[in-house]
């Protein structure tokens, strides 16, 4: 665990260091947001914040690599190299796009490269983790990995709407991937504990604390779209792996490790962005649109209409993270009972649920009260008053 807490901490004072020299660039070079219809800020804020997480995380996956407790995770360095190669065409294709605004299908091509690269790298999605239905055919594994890196990393994008939200969930995310690995780690080999996806999770989540007190309401830089993809490269490169760990440990699928765990977590950790990107497609379909093209009908902006601001927004969006994320996570620990666990995801659910509503079940009231004229100030001067009532 030490290794790990090193590299979070290395990850996060890099990000947390690096976040306002990228700022003063992107300021310098340009790089700083427009207004526009659908956005909750009124003055233009730099992008390229990603920057500072992506150089964050390759500090740490170097010093990683000569760490003698991890060296089991780099025996293989075909990951290590697909994820190395993947940060840094993300890192490019972010900045090209911060600065000239590219249009969504450059975008998608290069989301589209980064999948490939990390794909030929080893990195394959060879079972599904329901059951561990083995996928035998390659070019079957190869789309479905660039698949799934692509999905969650337009998932991570369709959520960086609003200050600090992004960076936040993704911490929670990480934080939740980063227990599950870690504890499956300790359960298939009592003697190295080290595990790749684990690293992973370890360097995300150190770089998005580290780059969350800029981004947070108010805001002083953005992610941009280099910290989108670096976010959903890492998750998905994650899941993939986990999902090969437990794959390969027969004995210890059923006794030790929750059998559909592998594809919970992932989905719990991002279900707030999945959830987002779905009803956008269906929205933006519907109304004959392309499935990229922006809007202001993503739930946080629904949030904000709804009668909250920014940072009350964003606080309920990580509630519902939390819930869902820390709720999956809690099963594979054997000292809780499940029965015990789906009760308090459910009344932290039903909380977060009134949370959420709050805004307009108040709206509600005060219009059934205005309806009934229970809410009508006094009413004088009628002429049927006694003379001095109506008034003093």
């Amino acid at each position: 665990m030490t290794s790990y807490l090193v590299l979070i901490a290395l990850s996060f004072v890099t990000a947390f260091a690096l976040t306002p020299l990228v700022r003063r660039i992107g300021l310098r070079v340009g790089a700083a947001s427009s207004i526009r219809d659908r956005d909750v800020h009124s003055v233009p804020i730099p992008k390229l914040g990603g920057v500072a997480m992506i150089i964050a995380i390759l500090v740490g996956l170097g010093v990683a690599s000569r760490m003698d407790f991890l060296q089991g995770s780099f025996a293989d360095p075909g990951p290590a190299v697909g994820v190395l190669v993947g940060a840094l065409l993300a890192l490019v294709l972010g900045i090209v796009d911060d600065l000239l605004d590219l249009r969504w299908y450059v975008q998608l091509v290069g989301q589209v490269s980064i999948g490939t690269v990390v794909a030929l790298s080893g990195v394959r999605l060879e079972a599904m983790p329901v059951g561990w239905i083995g996928i035998k055919s390659g070019p079957v594994q190869f789309a479905l990995t660039v698949f799934l890196i692509v999905l969650t990393m337009n998932a991570i994008n369709f959520v960086d709407g609003l200050d600090g939200l992004a960076a936040g969930v993704a911490v929670i995310g990480a934080t939740a991937f980063f227990i599950y690995c870690y504890t499956l780690a300790r359960t298939i080999n009592q003697f190295d504990h080290s595990n790749f996806a684990a690293m992973l999770m370890a360097l995300l989540l150190g770089a998005c604390l580290g780059f969350l007190p800029h981004n947070f309401n108010p805001a002083k830089i953005f992610m941009g779209e280099s910290g989108a993809l670096i976010i959903g490269l890492m998750m998905s490169v994650a899941a993939i792996m986990v999902t090969a760990d437990v794959g390969a440990q027969e004995g210890y699928r059923f006794r030790n490790i929750p059998a559909y765990m592998p594809i919970i977590l992932p989905v719990a950790v991002i279900l707030l962005p999945l959830l987002d990107f779905a009803l956008a497609v269906i929205r933006r379909t519907a109304h004959g649109r392309s499935p990229f093209s922006a809007d202001r009908g993503h739930l946080h902006h629904k949030l904000v209409d709804g009668g909250y601001t920014q940072r009350q927004a964003v606080l309920v969006l990580y509630l519902w993270s939390g819930i869902v994320a820390f709720g999956s996570v809690a099963f594979i620990f054997r000292q809780f009972d499940w029965k015990t666990i789906v009760a308090v995801d459910l009344l932290l659910a039903i909380g977060a649920g009134y949370l959420t509503m709050r805004p307009w079940l108040r709206r509600g009231v005060a219009q059934r009260r205005h309806a009934a004229g229970l809410d009508r100030p006094p009413h004088h001067g009628s002429g049927n008053e006694p003379p001095g009532d109506a008034g003093g």
